[in-house]
């Protein structure tokens, strides 16, 4: 496909893009000067896709920080150097294994070993073929998000001629790649190895098989077929795949390819895709490469497992834009990905989205929401933290939006669904998360809390109705000070007493809202209502939470 027309930049960003320091622009540098000292005059981005799977986390998380490196590249060369970003997909490599998603494994078991692109579409029949049906969705996928891009099949371009020169490199270099191959390889694969599979004439099939014989000169390759015969077929048009370690260093040898990052689990193959791009007569490109995801106990994500978190239910509970901040933030430390860490990544990014409006252009730079927006970042209200609205959901168990708006309004007149739709978002992303993750564990409190409660509750009986978060914490924090549990001697208060410890509000979610912590206690009880949070106060000391 061709490549939508990418953004436009801001010229303002242009000089002191030259010295920023984010990792984007420090990736990008390098590209800026492998193109000075080749004289190119394109860069060429490359992420790889394996269609025996559908798009996922990871997926969108390459395409993302890839995107993050081509903006970066962009304004360093203030946008006169043309940039490409190309999806390949690996789609002529052979079905392995039958998906368990497939309506019907029976059907699938002859296709077992053909290319992804010779096995018929199990679920639809819409598509010519079940490597076309997830090309598809992979493009589906990524103009959902508006990434700009060009989508490359392997099958394409190997049955095109896009690969033929390479290839017949490849026969004329055999000895130098198995040089580079078999000594990462055991004894008996050694014995078969060869980096040309085979496509059977006779059964479709990829063959992983060893070589009677290459052909530099004609371009072939003679191989024992599956009914036992000697057969010779030319490397190019398709006849022929590589196998995946020398298919990497052969694409970015036959596209030029000037970056492409990966997971950590490819690292150790980097100096092999390398060693064969340059047999190959190419120059590796720049490298990123990008640590895995952990589950919530700290294991490496599988989706064999399914112990991971898939986009959709990230998706389910908070945006896109939440997700880009995820995937921008350290890169190369290993992250928990689960539902715990949705919340904080939706009040952190609109956080930075915040900061952005009162930046300069150099402070705009290192902050995420630029990278998060490729530059574009959109001007966003967001009086509401997500939360103070988990809280607020947790203390008012609402049935519909409507409910939670009735406090939003109270809380900042003027404000509504129509005037802040992202808000309004937030609300809804909010409400399904409670329902779905928010376990409430209250506890009773003891003498001294309920002490401590009914002072509260005494103290924001004589507030105004409208007071806000301000005047609630102050009024919560003289309760604390005149307490000996709460007393913080390290810290004083405005007064010249003790301060007060993180307990005291520790207490105050755990026993009102079930909860280890929270946001800022009266920034939630102004939003819930200070007569609301005293009938709370009053249920919890009645016994009636939980």
């Amino acid at each position: 496909m061709s490549p939508a027309v990418l953004p436009a930049l801001d010229p303002s960003f242009f000089e002191p893009a030259q010295s920023a320091r984010a990792w984007p622009f420090e990736e990008a540098r390098k590209i800026v000067k492998r193109l000075e000292k080749s004289g190119k005059g394109e860069a060429l981005f490359e992420t790889g896709y394996g269609p025996s799977g559908l798009p996922h986390i990871g997926t969108f998380g390459e395409v993302a920080r890839t995107t993050m490196v081509r903006t970066a590249f962009r304004l360093l060369t203030r946008d006169e150097i043309p940039t490409r970003l190309l999806c390949f997909s690996d789609d002529l490599d052979g079905m392995r294994k039958i998906p368990d998603t497939v309506p019907s494994k029976e059907a699938m078991e002859p296709h077992l070993q053909k290319p992804l692109t010779a096995v018929p579409d199990p679920w639809t029949n819409e598509y010519e073929s079940f490597g076309h049906h997830n090309n598809a969705m992979l493009r589906r996928f990524l103009d959902t998000f508006g990434f700009d891009y060009e989508f490359a099949s392997a099958s394409d371009y190997y049955r095109s001629g896009k690969f033929d020169h390479v290839l017949r490199l490849a026969a004329e270099r055999y000895q130098a790649i198995m040089d580079v191959m078999l000594p990462t390889l055991g004894a008996e694969r050694q014995a078969t190895y060869s980096p040309f599979l085979p496509i059977s004439p006779i059964s479709g099939r990829v063959l992983y098989v060893p070589m009677k014989e290459v052909n530099a000169k004609d371009g072939t390759i003679t191989f024992t077929d599956e009914d036992g015969r000697d057969t010779t077929v030319p490397v190019t048009g398709g006849h022929v795949k590589l196998q995946w370690k020398p298919d990497f260093g052969m694409r970015w040898a036959a596209l030029g390819v000037d970056f492409e990052m990966f997971g950590k689990d490819h690292q150790t193959n980097q100096h092999i895709y390398d060693k064969i791009c340059a047999i190959l007569g190419g120059t590796p490109p720049e490298h990123y490469v990008y640590e895995l995801f952990l589950d919530a106990e700290g294991q490496k994500i599988s989706k064999s497992k399914g112990n991971g978190l898939t986009i959709d239910e990230w998706l389910t509970y908070a945006s896109t834009e939440s997700l880009g901040l995820y995937m921008f933030q350290k890169p190369r430390v290993a992250k928990r990905l689960h539902f715990d860490v949705i919340p904080r990544a939706v009040d952190e990014y609109f956080a930075h989205v915040a900061a952005y409006e009162k930046q300069d252009a150099a402070a705009r730079l290192e902050n995420p929401a630029f990278h998060v927006h490729y530059g574009n970042v959109p001007e966003v209200d967001m009086p509401v933290t997500f939360a103070l609205l988990l809280n607020l959901a947790t203390a008012s168990n609402p049935e519909t939006p409507e409910v939670m708006w009735g406090y939003i309004s109270a809380y900042a007149p003027g404000v509504s669904a129509k005037t802040h739709p992202h808000l309004d978002a937030l609300v809804g992303y909010a409400m399904r998360y409670f329902r779905d993750f928010v376990k409430k564990t209250y506890r009773a409190p003891d003498d001294v809390e309920r002490a401590a409660l009914e002072a509260v509750s005494a103290a924001f009986a004589a507030l105004p109705a409208d007071a806000d978060n301000e005047t609630i914490q102050t009024a919560a924090l003289d309760v604390a000070r005149t307490i000996e549990r709460y007393q913080d001697h390290t810290k004083k208060s405005p007064t010249g007493g003790p301060g007060v410890s993180g307990d005291f509000f520790q207490m105050l979610y755990q026993v009102l809202i079930g909860q280890e912590r929270g946001p800022r206690f009266g920034s939630f009880a102004a939003l819930y209502g200070i007569e609301n949070t005293r009938k709370l106060i009053d249920r919890a000391l009645a016994g009636k939470l939980g």
